[in-house]
């Protein structure tokens, strides 16, 4: 009998063992749920607080302003992807992307036709009596080294021929162009004449070179203005009125040197 008993109270304490943590872990898990069930409401109240508050209003967006003019905001129309673009358009004359390419195509034209007038002016002031005399033709600058032109006279001088090879190619050039428009790489000015491979590969190198042509165009804008300006109110031609930038040095100071200087006549 004492060992029945004994092992009845054996088995009771192994049974105790393993039922109470079970009974604990249950005990737990509805304490649990009750405080989820007591927070829930808090946070919906929360919520509905951070709903509630209005977002804070964006910061307006300041405007771009212009590099050429850093006072004036920079035209919609003008945002830098073209080589050259400094936001430079006081007066508003490119509207749109389309207006902004057109004005850049006649901007190149103008350029590059400027850059072939400021090398020919004084060019034609330095070799036209040489080469007439040479070949029997009469000179069509004047006797104050001035070239033709609007503000000068002369250009009745010029032959009709001249004029008609200069229409030609001009007229093939724009043709020649206009058929280019129509390729899918195109961009103003973009000809295709690169007889000696100088147009870069790389994106950057190209952009560069393209800027190089923008600046000297301009240059050369701003030059063949100062020309015929200088000539039509010194009335001396630009070769002999600043003979630094023409003629060789030391033809330069020789001819300083003896300026102003009377000869005797038996000298």
């Amino acid at each position: 009998m004492k060992l029945s008993a004994s092992v009845l109270a054996l088995s009771a304490m192994s049974v105790s063992a393993f039922t109470q943590p079970a009974a604990r872990n249950v005990a737990v898990r509805t304490q649990m749920a009750e405080e989820e069930q007591e927070a829930a409401p808090v946070a919906e109240e929360m919520a509905a607080v951070v709903e509630e508050t209005p977002a804070a209003p964006a910061a307006p967006v300041s405007p771009q302003m212009s590099m050429a003019l850093p006072w004036m905001e920079r035209p919609a129309a003008l945002d830098g992807t073209l080589a050259g673009d400094v936001g430079f358009d006081p007066v508003g004359f490119a509207k749109t992307q389309d207006d902004l390419l057109k004005y850049r195509e006649a901007e190149i034209k103008h350029g590059r036709l400027a850059m072939l007038a400021a090398a020919g002016w004084p060019m034609s002031e330095l070799l036209d009596k040489k080469l007439a005399n040479a070949l029997g033709w009469v000179p069509v600058v004047d006797s104050s080294d001035r070239a033709p032109s609007v503000l000068n006279g002369g250009l009745g001088k010029v032959s009709p021929a001249y004029w008609a090879a200069c229409l030609a190619l001009g007229a093939a050039v724009d043709l020649y162009g206009i058929k280019r428009q129509e390729s899918s790489d195109y961009f103003p000015g973009n000809l295709g004449f690169d007889p000696l491979g100088m147009y870069p590969k790389d994106e950057a190198g190209q952009k560069d070179m393209q800027l190089k042509e923008l600046k000297n165009g301009r240059l050369a804008m701003i030059a063949i203005t100062a020309f015929a300006f200088q000539e039509f109110v010194q009335k001396i031609g630009v070769v002999d009125e600043t003979p630094i930038f023409f003629k060789p040095f030391n033809q330069v100071m020789y001819e300083y040197a003896n300026s102003g200087y009377i000869y005797p006549d038996n000298m």
